[in-house]
């Protein structure tokens, strides 16, 4: 199974998030959707069979492991 990345939106600004987009590794789009909750987006995400991904910081990176957390 492939890893799907929840990226908190607006992207790469300190501030309140406004909703989660999800994205392959890749940085291409899992969907154009934008989810209002962390909660909806890792349910669609395993829905579709894939492993989610969440952010641990506000301003992430892909390739920096410590950003990122499997949910519980």
């Amino acid at each position: 199974m492939m890893d799907v990345y929840i990226e908190p939106l607006p992207r790469g600004q300190w501030g309140p998030i406004d909703g989660y987009s999800l994205e392959f590794a890749d940085g291409s789009k899992f969907t154009h959707d934008i989810f209002r909750s962390e909660t909806l987006a890792i349910s669609e995400i395993i829905l579709r069979g894939y492993k989610p991904l969440l952010a641990n910081v506000r301003i992430t990176e892909k390739e920096s492991a410590s950003h990122w957390k499997r949910p519980e």
